[in-house]
């Protein structure tokens, strides 16, 4: 019997010396995690987000570079103010503006009123204007300056009007007094709401003295002079009479002139104005204000008078009793007289007009206004040291002083 070959006897192997195989193992991907609904929300959120301050972006460097208008209309294209919808039908062609007026009226101070005057003589849609005044009044200059925008406003004869004559119907607020009743002379129909004051047609001029304090402390000041009253109205000198005549004099022109302005105004009060409207015997009373009394003790009665233009305030009853005023009531009451005024039929809207800050370019970049005033500025406080002559209600002086030294 022949030996049967084995090849594995006849090469034995040692393992031990070799690794041992490594057999691959393939494991599943782990699954993928599933997208929630508010996670897509809030990525679609994000997306629409970030296009639209792209989109709101564009818009707002377009606006500001073209000077457009935002809220429609024509206008003058100085790219200054915002025309913006008030009310009515907003698709309307015809529309009612809205000027407003406020604070003081002084020189330099009224650029926004002057640019709301030209928006809307310039616009050939705007039919009628509702005059919005809640001010004081301010100097004699600032206040004829206004009384003439609105007057050739009214009567079509601006510089850059279209679209003819444009009935003016004045709303007043809390103070249209002195040259704020004075701007409020060209409007057709004068409306008041029942808390407004009103009137105070009359002028001053404020000088202060402190000569005393200077006599006290021994301070006074050495004047060289050519002319006789030039240095009238000094406060380190008492006046003279004839140096407080030449103040008078002043005063009085432009009382008369507020008189024609009036006059011209409202024609039922031509030579009216200082006819005497109440008289009636009041108690007197002392710098407290308790009662003044006789050496019996009696009550000391004195006279009490007032004309329409005493240079005194009226409340809008007063007002309208006397013939200073067309109504007592409020905005949407003058845009009725407005309407009716205008001729206009059912499609027409009401617009105001914004300065920068108030539209879409100062909300998003903040208000434009100018910075605080920091330190000492001479140029300022010269303003508010000025003599002039003041259109200004009664107890307002402060308020024209702050004006005059915040001016730019």
């Amino acid at each position: 019997m022949s030996d049967i070959h084995d090849p594995r006897q006849a090469y034995p192997q040692d393992y031990s010396s070799q690794p041992p195989a490594v057999i691959p193992v393939h494991f599943p991907p782990p699954p993928r995690p599933r997208s929630s609904g508010m996670g897509g929300c809030l990525k679609a959120l994000l997306v629409m987000g970030v296009l639209g301050a792209v989109v709101v972006s564009v818009v707002v460097v377009f606006a500001y570079l073209a000077g457009s208008e935002l809220g429609g209309g024509g206008g003058d294209g100085d790219g200054a103010i915002y025309e913006r919808y008030h009310s009515g039908k907003n698709t309307a062609q015809d529309k009612i503006a809205v000027i407003r007026i406020d604070g003081v009226l002084y020189e330099g101070l009224t650029g926004y009123a002057q640019r709301q005057i030209k928006r809307a003589a310039g616009d050939d849609r705007v039919k009628a204007i509702v005059l919005r005044i809640d001010s004081p009044g301010g100097t004699i200059t600032a206040s004829d300056d206004l009384h003439k925008r609105i007057k050739e406003l009214s009567d079509g004869l601006a510089s850059n009007q279209k679209g003819g004559k444009k009935p003016v119907v004045v709303s007043m607020g809390a103070l249209a007094a002195s040259g704020g009743y004075y701007i409020a002379m060209p409007a057709q129909h004068l409306v008041a709401e029942r808390t407004t004051i009103t009137g105070s047609i009359g002028v001053f001029a404020s000088f202060p003295n402190i000569k005393e304090l200077g006599d006290k402390y021994g301070f006074r000041m050495n004047l060289v002079k050519a002319g006789e009253v030039k240095d009238s109205g000094s406060m380190f000198k008492d006046m003279t009479a004839q140096e407080r005549q030449l103040w008078q004099d002043m005063v009085d022109h432009a009382f008369t002139q507020f008189l024609k302005i009036v006059e011209d105004g409202r024609p039922k009060l031509k030579g009216k104005l200082r006819d005497v409207v109440i008289r009636k015997k009041i108690p007197d009373v002392l710098p407290n204000g308790e009662p003044k009394k006789d050496d019996k003790g009696n009550q000391v009665m004195v006279e009490y008078e007032r004309r329409r233009a005493d240079g005194g305030i009226w409340t809008a009853d007063d007002a309208l009793k006397y013939g200073l005023i067309d109504q007592v009531g409020y905005m949407e009451d003058a845009v009725k007289e407005a309407h009716k005024l205008a001729g206009l039929g059912e499609d027409f809207k009401v617009i105001q007009y914004d300065p920068p800050h108030v539209g879409l370019l100062g909300l998003l970049l903040g208000s434009q206004s100018a910075p605080p005033i920091s330190g000492f500025d001479p140029k300022r406080l010269a303003q508010g040291a000025t003599p002039r002559l003041w259109y200004m209600a009664p107890q307002s002086e402060l308020a024209g002083l702050l004006a005059a030294t915040g001016r730019e």
